[in-house]
């Protein structure tokens, strides 16, 4: 971590005091979440339960998305291509509830937009949304830190 100095503007002799200075917001970490937040607003809209789903599904998956680019995407060397959730447990462990609850709902959004639409249900679809509006403000919180960094971002998803 740097660390910037500052001297007081009435006593140009005073010892200069370290403050920690933050690294800037990934622009791509910022791109993803307001996606994620746009998708999250369509999703509310939408009257049909499947494109609720998938809309909701894909605000999350781009919020996690935006989260792994604010902390980075972990290294995984040859091994083959990962998935967001599998990924943003290894970048984000506090989030891994989460992963598993979106990667939980990955075959039926496929299959969803693959037109195989018989598991999707208004009760299914608003649920999602409304777990995706969580997970979207939460990762919100990660990727624009308040100033409160010793705080874990950690929500618990609601089971029904």
């Amino acid at each position: 971590m740097s660390v910037a100095t500052v001297a007081s503007h009435t006593e140009p002799e005073q010892p200069r005091l370290p403050l920690p200075e933050r690294p800037p917001v990934a622009p791509a970490a910022v791109s993803l979440l307001n996606e994620a937040r746009h998708g999250l607003a369509e999703a509310e809209q939408a009257a049909d339960p499947v494109t609720k789903f998938i809309t909701s599904y894909l605000a999350a998956l781009r919020a996690g998305a935006a989260v792994l680019a604010a902390r980075g995407r972990p290294h995984r060397g040859r091994a083959r291509p990962a998935s967001v959730w599998v990924l943003l447990e290894t970048a984000a462990p506090e989030l891994a509830e989460w992963s598993s609850y979106f990667a939980a709902n990955s075959a039926a959004r496929a299959a969803a937009q693959a037109g195989i639409t018989r598991r999707i249900t208004e009760r299914s679809a608003a649920q999602l949304c409304q777990q995706a509006g969580r997970f979207v403000e939460l990762a919100g919180r990660v990727v624009h830190p308040r100033g409160d960094t010793a705080r874990p971002a950690r929500a618990k998803v609601q089971r029904r």
